[in-house]
């Protein structure tokens, strides 16, 4: 009988490496390194010479550390100013410990593991995206920098965090408004503030598009977010109504979904008809839009024409594959920081998987409108678009999952003339056409 080599080989490796790694600080999800023995590189107050382990380290981390540049997402923490942000950024990167590399290159089989190549998951950009995005990607800071979010009963930091997004974004999404010729005005529905955002050259064909922004549910306002409801008026020639929601934790989610029949209801009583009513909704947006469906249907109200989803948080509790099989290829937040306390200021626990708060747990048999869910690849969200499919699908409702290629969360909007953006703009364009009884296509509006 041969002798099993592999039993005790696999023992000592990994002896080994609990003895090199029991010291170290163990936290999660931050960035990974690889020095490479004997590579000389030049001086980044990490000193000069070979580059050993902790050389290797300061290089990389001097290297890695930049400043964040102004995005529509909720995890851009733009309220901070440059020293604030490059001081957050040193003390981060200073207690980053060394995490388990990707696989190695089969080339390299065989090589000891001080020489494996490694890769940087959540700066990882493919050869699949264009090159607006190899760029974007490139320039995204470390989600493991963002600041805790308070505890769902401090109102007083919910209100800061708040007012520090809106600061930081509301200007940027005004500016993105004008370039797409948008007219913005606002006005009160059921006693729910919406804005009203109308594209150029807009005739009017008694259908109306109404969307439910993201941010956690925490952040932003339909202010802020104009940027998105103005890409999506210039793109399919409708009006929305942009829903300024109360955040919570000042309202939780009864009150929230509640605002959101109340716009509906106005919209009925000025004789819109739900056949001529579309909804959409990105992140938070997405979930509360498809929640709010479902609680229309069972109040008895009837539901809209037609739903769109754009990167729909369907499922508030961390629960699904991606949620960890991706945990570290997420470029835009970690759960832990800002999707979990904002999930808990939105909804208690017990709540939390109420179909009208996480509607992958819905009954859809009872009825649901088509529906369109977009996403990408690069998301931890991307097992809620598939289980809300098929928890669609299942139920025998018209759904489409249209899922892009190395695209990150809400990349329509992002970069909007993208041909990724740009394709997944015109497939909206063409559903909702479709679906709201349209039989012309608005001129391009880019």
């Amino acid at each position: 009988m041969k002798r099993n080599w592999f039993i005790p080989a696999a023992a000592i490796f990994v002896t080994s490496l609990y003895r090199r790694t029991a010291a170290l600080p163990r936290r999660p999800h931050l960035w990974r390194y690889r020095s490479v023995p004997g590579q000389v590189m030049e001086d980044a107050g990490c000193g000069t010479g070979e580059i050993d382990g902790e050389r290797g380290r300061c290089l990389i981390e001097n290297g890695k550390t930049d400043t964040p540049g102004m995005d529509f997402n909720m995890n851009m923490k733009h309220g901070f100013g440059p020293k604030a942000r490059t001081a957050i950024v040193a003390v981060l990167v200073a207690l980053a410990a060394p995490t388990p590399v990707l696989a190695q290159d089969p080339q390299q089989a065989g090589t000891s593991s001080e020489n494996q190549p490694q890769t940087n998951l959540r700066r990882y950009v493919p050869d699949t995206v264009s090159e607006g995005w190899r760029q974007v990607f490139e320039k995204l800071p470390d989600p493991t920098q963002s600041p805790e979010l308070p505890s769902p009963d401090d109102l007083e930091g919910w209100k800061k965090v708040h007012d520090t997004y809106e600061q930081a974004t509301i200007a940027v999404a005004e500016e993105a408004a004008k370039q797409l010729h948008v007219t913005v005005g606002g006005k009160d529905l059921g006693g729910v503030s919406v804005l009203e955002v109308t594209p150029k050259g807009w005739v009017d064909n008694g259908k109306l598009l109404v969307y439910t922004h993201g941010g956690a549910y925490t952040m932003f306002s339909a202010r802020s977010t104009l940027a998105s409801a103005a890409v999506a008026a210039s793109r399919t020639g409708l009006r929305v109504i942009s829903v300024d929601y109360t955040n919570p934790p000042h309202a939780r989610w009864g009150e929230v979904t509640d605002q959101v029949v109340k716009v509906f209801k106005a919209l009925n009583g000025q004789g819109f008809a739900m056949k001529d009513l579309a909804i959409y909704g990105d992140s938070a947006g997405g979930g509360m839009a498809a929640g709010v469906v479902l609680k229309m249907r069972d109040q008895g109200m009837g539901m809209p024409a037609a739903v769109v989803l754009w990167s729909p948080w369907a499922d508030i509790t961390e629960t699904g594959d991606t949620y960890m099989t991706l945990k570290d290829a997420e470029p835009n937040y970690l759960y832990e920081r800002v999707l979990g306390p904002s999930a808990d200021a939105y909804a208690d626990s017990k709540d939390q998987k109420n179909p009208y708060v996480s509607p992958v747990y819905g009954d859809f048999e009872k009825g649901f409108p088509p529906t369109l869910i977009q996403g990408g690849t690069r998301e931890i969200f991307l097992s809620n678009f598939v289980r809300l499919y098929q928890a669609l699908d299942t139920a025998g409702q018209k759904v489409t999952l249209d899922i892009y290629e190395g695209m990150p969360h809400v990349f329509q909007v992002k970069l909007a003339t993208s041909p990724e953006s740009m394709t997944a703009l015109h497939k909206m364009d063409a559903f909702l056409q479709r679906h709201l009884a349209l039989r012309s296509t608005p001129g391009d509006a880019w």
